[in-house]
């Protein structure tokens, strides 16, 4: 893909480690100039914030919506869970993505050409493993975006796309939540993985590599599990 994606700018969220990170290097790898974004650099579940930083950075070819995760929550019943947890994760997952999709459209639209990729996650087609509401219902809703801005989207050139995530290794609170299975628990989340491996970041960051290519230029709407045949959808 390198060479006719040279002239391609993108952004990435959600770079601090992991998935973001393989995901933006290899989209560097492959010749696109690439804006890495994270808490630190800007606050995606703010509007302000998201429109300064792409005003500063201008227009963009290919977005990557992979800001997310529980921060820093567990499970808890259903009725000890606060309106500021609640709207803490949907914010981190849900608002970010379309924050930031709402700020890249008017350029693709102009331009005629557009790759959008959510990164949501199995538990949003299924459970979450952790038992965390908000983050079950706010990865739902990435898919059901990924839906409705295909079909939006889709006549001025853009695909908006999505993968469904596996257990993949990336971050402190992945690394926190495998510690916490123990041997016996660890061996049987393996177990329900067809290939019997867990993911790696590079394996999700392939997905994205597709979805951003001309190959797919025929693929919109769709969400698809990287997940090493775990939920088999």
């Amino acid at each position: 893909m390198a060479g006719h994606m040279s002239d391609k700018v993108a952004v990435v969220t959600g770079t601090a480690h992991g998935i973001g990170t393989a995901i933006a290097d290899m989209l560097e790898a492959d010749g696109i100039r690439v804006h890495r974004v994270d808490k630190d650099t800007a606050d995606l579940t703010v509007s302000a914030a998201v429109n300064a930083f792409f005003a500063e950075v201008g227009e963009v070819d290919i977005l990557v919506n992979n800001a997310g995760g529980v921060v820093g929550q567990v499970h808890h019943p259903i009725e000890e869970i606060t309106d500021e947890a609640w709207s803490a994760v949907v914010a981190a997952n849900l608002t970010s993505t379309f924050l930031c999709t709402r700020a890249v459209a008017p350029g693709m639209k102009r331009r005629g050409w557009g790759r959008i990729v959510n990164i949501s996650s199995g538990a949003g087609r299924s459970v979450s493993l952790t038992g965390i509401q908000a983050y079950a219902s706010a990865k739902a809703g990435q898919i059901g975006f990924t839906r409705q801005m295909a079909h939006e989207l889709g006549r001025y050139g853009i695909t908006v796309n999505c993968i469904a995530c596996g257990f993949v290794l990336s971050n402190p609170s992945t690394i926190k939540q495998w510690e916490s299975y123990g041997e016996q628990g660890q061996a049987a989340l393996v177990e329900g993985i067809a290939v019997r491996r867990l993911g790696k970041s590079e394996d999700i960051a392939n997905g994205v590599r597709f979805f951003v290519s001309e190959e797919s230029s025929w693929v919109t709407g769709q969400t698809i599990s990287i997940d090493g045949g775990h939920a088999l959808f």
